[in-house]
């Protein structure tokens, strides 16, 4: 079944990622399960086991997203495909110097895509810029709030507060990858952003365009239920945002990292004011 936004619904899809992006399943209606761990060896019920949660709590790892072969993804095995490590430590502390520098582009407000622990709403607060971090991990949004940032836990699939308002996207720490179809999250964003706002998102250290079916996984084998992810690189970002209605402004490198700065392909917004261009501030 499909949600409107060409991505297939399901209960535990995931529709904010990395960190944070990364899905957590609901409670099911009614009393709450008490059965624990499945017949399947190392399968944890994720209403009573959300290894992503508590490695935000711990503020470290090591956590991963395991890379799923088909039949894996049917549960007729474990799952032997590559592990992907999260850097569950750099999202669990301050805004670094690679950080920062991607959020003095920003300019407000600011909606933050899966904010996760929130060192860069916790950042961008400290500046006294206005900002909102929106993730599906309640663990998440608590870590958030506590930082003195303002987070909402919703899907950005949802409706959201201050839609068609928000004058800068972000789109950090691989949550290009929510959902699994990067032209449909751009779109959505697009859909949620100001006429001629700005898009910050970080592209994959590797040159990939992937589509995946991965799983939260801890060092204890411990892993929730199978779920859509992309991986995308500079290149492939970049013909994903042309889809969707973004225009490339800038991309550049910095602590082994990747960015790209988009644009809304807006000359003239319905205020009758010409899109902002160039590098902003803060106001």
């Amino acid at each position: 079944m499909a949600d409107g936004t060409g991505i297939a619904s399901a209960p535990w899809l995931p529709t904010t990622a990395l960190p944070g992006t990364l899905p957590l399943l609901p409670r099911p209606a009614g009393p709450e399960r008490r059965t624990g761990r499945s017949a399947r060896r190392g399968t944890v019920d994720p209403w009573l086991a959300d290894p992503y949660a508590d490695a935000l709590r711990a503020g470290h790892g090591p956590l991963y997203l395991r890379r799923l072969t088909p039949a894996a993804h049917r549960d007729t095995a474990d799952g032997d495909g590559d592990l992907l490590t999260l850097e569950i430590e750099r999202w669990c502390g301050a805004a670094d110097a690679v950080d920062l520098d991607v959020l003095d582009r920003c300019c407000g407000p600011v909606l933050d895509v899966g904010c996760g622990p929130g060192r860069l709403v916790g950042a961008l607060a400290a500046m006294g810029v206005r900002c909102l971090g929106v993730d599906v991990s309640p663990a998440a949004v608590a870590l958030t709030r506590r930082r003195g940032g303002s987070a909402l836990r919703r899907s950005v699939f949802e409706r959201l507060p201050g839609e068609g308002r928000w004058g800068t996207v972000l789109l950090m720490d691989g949550n290009i990858g929510i959902g699994g179809d990067p032209v449909a999250l751009l779109r959505r964003l697009r859909a949620a952003a100001a006429p001629g706002s700005r898009l910050l998102a970080e592209a994959s250290r590797a040159d990939v365009d992937e589509r995946l079916t991965v799983r939260l996984e801890d060092v204890h084998g411990r892993h929730g239920r199978p779920f859509p992810w992309a991986r995308v690189g500079t290149a492939a970002l970049l013909r994903a945002a042309e889809q969707a209605g973004w225009a490339p402004v800038e991309q550049w490198q910095a602590g082994g990292r990747r960015f790209v700065e988009l644009r809304q392909q807006t000359t003239t917004p319905p205020d009758g004011h010409p899109a902002p261009t160039g590098r902003s501030t803060h106001p």
